[in-house]
């Protein structure tokens, strides 16, 4: 410790070499009252009403954008290479309104099947047919049969899952197949188009011929239409809803989880650009959110407007659905199926819940008995407007059918543990009145073209 006479003698510094000159220094912040918790809690609350007003401004924005956009589509088609707006009417219309023809583009086509697909199965044994042009339609021979053949002859009819086959001894066939004729498989690659790779025979040396199982369609977890009831989609998920600028037009059905049968009266006027149709699938209720893009619409060529004949289009998706218990395809009946008059079938759709009504915002079902075909075409009932086409379905008393927003849709049948699509939703006068039953489209009819088409459209 230094003494008070030391510190009187010590009055230099220690290190003299630098002169020390004073500088302002600067000033330090004068000390303040911390901030109380109300404080605190109030600034909080400001920062997170100011959050959330840009959230909600940006919400507004987002809305107000998706429906403007809503609108716009609805009415303009947008010309991306030429950076323009051209009525929709115009797009599709055959005329080349957009730089490169960019408008007709994107546009449905239309085919005319004028040949027959090679593989079909029969009756509700789904017994393996393979066709020659000159020896026609032949059942075949389960010998040399393998399981590389059933997935080669299931690929050849479209939706593949975990596909089996059994041996159906030859005298348990009906009538019409037990007598032949016959085709069996000669030595050749399992992967050849099992058409291709057979031959007649007079009989089968096996005593049984071929049945296909290709996949797990028509399969549920469990066993408005006018009059109907409502309905879970889980029971129906091959139902979709066909949208238009984010209304609800048609119904459809999965028969793969890449095509779509609906109807062809679904596209009349100016609903011919694919970009503006989206599949809403997997849903009870009635939604206009995501769905998937579709990049084909093939209507069938032979369909008439002015007779409802060969009512029948397919959608392709852009990309494949999920396969689930919401999303499953529906099967596509075999020749001869053999519905019987009165055989109980049910329609479901979002359809009005009236005639000149409203759509159904729940998934509604109905069954309806078959009405045999004389019964439908008599002149009390339809007459001569009924086509080989066509099937009806219903009661002729009235009061439960199929109804504006059903069109489309499927009218299916349970057999089996399978629901198979007998039928897709087409026309009829008014909705539920008497002796005006509803007409569908007979999809036995149609299933030559439906295979062919999703065969040149893979």
């Amino acid at each position: 410790m230094l003494t008070g006479q030391q510190a009187e003698e010590s009055t230099s510094p220690l290190n003299p070499t630098h002169t020390v000159v004073p500088r302002p220094g600067r000033h330090r912040r004068p000390m303040t009252a911390p901030k109380t918790m109300k404080e605190k809690a109030s600034k909080r609350k400001k920062v997170l009403l100011t959050v959330a007003a840009v959230v909600v401004l940006l919400g507004i924005l987002a809305t107000a954008a998706y429906f403007i956009k809503q609108l716009i589509d609805s009415k303009y088609f947008f010309c991306t290479k030429s950076f323009k707006f051209i009525s929709l009417d115009k797009a599709c219309d055959g005329t080349d309104d957009c730089t490169g023809g960019e408008d007709e583009k994107t546009c449905l086509s239309s085919i005319t099947v004028n040949t027959t697909f090679p593989v079909r199965l029969m009756t509700r044994q789904s017994v393996l047919q393979v066709y020659n042009p000159s020896s026609g339609w032949r059942s075949l021979c389960s010998e040399g049969w393998t399981q590389q053949h059933t997935q080669t002859a299931c690929k050849q009819l479209g939706y593949t899952d975990d596909p089996g086959s059994t041996a159906v001894p030859v005298d348990t066939l009906s009538a019409e197949l037990r007598s032949g004729p016959f085709a069996a498989l000669r030595s050749s690659a399992a992967s050849t188009p099992v058409h291709q790779a057979a031959v007649d025979r007079a009989r089968c040396t096996s005593g049984a011929v071929v049945s296909l199982s290709c996949s797990d369609c028509g399969q549920v977890g469990q066993n408005r239409i006018v009059g109907g009831t409502d309905a879970n989609i889980e029971d129906w998920p091959w139902q979709v809803s066909l949208q238009q600028g984010g209304q609800h037009t048609c119904g459809g059905s999965l028969v793969s989880p890449l095509w779509v049968v609906t109807a062809a009266h679904c596209f009349a006027g100016s609903k011919k650009e694919l970009s503006r149709w989206k599949v809403v699938s997997g849903r009870t209720h009635m939604g206009t959110l995501g769905g998937s893009s579709v990049d084909r619409i093939i209507l069938n060529g032979n369909y008439s407007a002015a007779r409802n004949d060969y009512d029948i289009a397919l959608m392709r998706l852009t990309s494949p659905i999920k396969v689930g218990v919401s999303r499953r395809p529906v099967c596509l009946p075999p020749r001869s199926f053999g519905l019987a008059a009165s055989a109980p079938l049910t329609v479901t759709g979002w359809g009005y819940l009236e005639e000149n009504g409203n759509i159904s915002p729940t998934l509604q079902k109905a069954v309806v008995p078959l009405i045999e075909r004389a019964k439908c075409s008599s002149p009390t009932v339809y007459g001569r407007s009924i086509t080989d086409r066509m099937i009806c379905a219903g009661f002729l008393e009235g009061n439960v059918d199929a109804c504006q927003g059903d069109s489309g849709g499927p009218l299916v049948y349970f057999i089996s543990s399978r629901w198979y699509l007998v039928g897709v939703v087409s026309w009829g006068v008014g909705c539920a009145r008497e002796r005006r039953p509803g007409v569908y489209c007979n999809v036995e009819e149609m299933v030559n073209w439906i295979h062919t088409v999703i065969e040149k459209n893979p």
